[in-house]
């Protein structure tokens, strides 16, 4: 896919340095190629939550964002970040004391 579809997909307006950013980010999250259209797919599967997979600002992966007020909605979008995890080997870590992950990578 390729990275102004990508940024797109995710809601964001392409431009170079988010371009950048995304390059970053595909070159440090492992096995990126195995997993790109699994993260795609999630970030759709969690808006009906309040829920989005986003370009993290502070390191070069994508987050995970649970925006919620609703502590069911939460509940959901966290069971379905747990399904996406182990359903395709995605190594993510919850943020403590945050309704936030970090995908890592491919946990083979």
């Amino acid at each position: 896919m390729q990275r102004e579809a990508v940024l797109v997909q995710l809601g964001y307006v392409p431009n170079e340095a988010l371009l950048k950013q995304l390059e970053k980010i595909e070159e440090n999250t492992q096995g990126y190629e195995k997993i790109q259209k699994h993260i795609m797919d999630l970030n759709d599967h969690l808006r009906v939550d309040d829920a989005y997979v986003a370009m993290s600002n502070s390191n070069d992966c994508f987050k995970i964002k649970i925006d919620t007020p609703s502590p069911e909605m939460a509940q959901e979008a966290h069971e379905k970040v747990k399904h996406f995890s182990e359903k395709y080997k995605v190594k993510v870590e919850k943020l403590d004391n945050k309704n936030t992950y970090y995908i890592v990578g491919f946990n083979a």
